[in-house]
């Protein structure tokens, strides 16, 4: 068998459904990720949110962030069974292989970004700099040597 690897899963499901029947929709996710013998590290409600666009003619949904361990042969398996899900809208699970493990534990806790230490995020000092490099240089008003539209070149009649 091989070793399971630890596996974000972000799953988005129909509000009006998960609202209706909280319990049963957490337990239908778990029961995908166990026909796949994965093991439930973390379940959390992400939160409810309005969607870009329509999904299934639906405006909002309801995301819920799972850490499970899985062998990563498994995976197709359980996108399948979303695929199958009537409930479940949308789904993306990564490998949180190259995540700061600080990272990994604050979503879990469900800290918000501001809490979590060394985030990654630049200072104010730090972006500012970056945005200064970034602007287009503006044109001075010094001459260029390249004649302007009206103006008459000597010699060239």
């Amino acid at each position: 068998m091989a070793a399971k690897r630890l596996y974000e899963g972000m799953f988005l499901v129909d509000s009006v459904l998960a609202t209706a029947d909280w319990d049963g929709t957490l337990a239908m996710i778990e029961n995908i990720l166990k026909r796949a013998d994965a093991e439930v590290v973390a379940l959390r409600k992400w939160g409810e949110r309005k969607l870009a666009y329509d999904i299934e003619h639906k405006q909002r949904g309801t995301y819920i962030l799972v850490y499970f361990k899985a062998d990563g042969r498994r995976i197709s398996g359980i996108e399948k069974d979303v695929q199958l899900s009537e409930k479940v809208m949308r789904c993306l699970i990564l490998t949180t292989e190259k995540r700061p493990p600080e990272m990994i534990e604050a979503d879990i806790a469900g800290l918000p970004k501001d809490d979590v230490p060394g985030d990654g995020t630049p200072e104010r000092e730090d972006r500012e700099e970056r945005r200064e490099e970034r602007r287009p240089r503006r044109h001075s008003d010094e001459p260029t040597g390249v004649p302007a539209f009206d103006e008459v070149v000597d010699g060239a009649e």
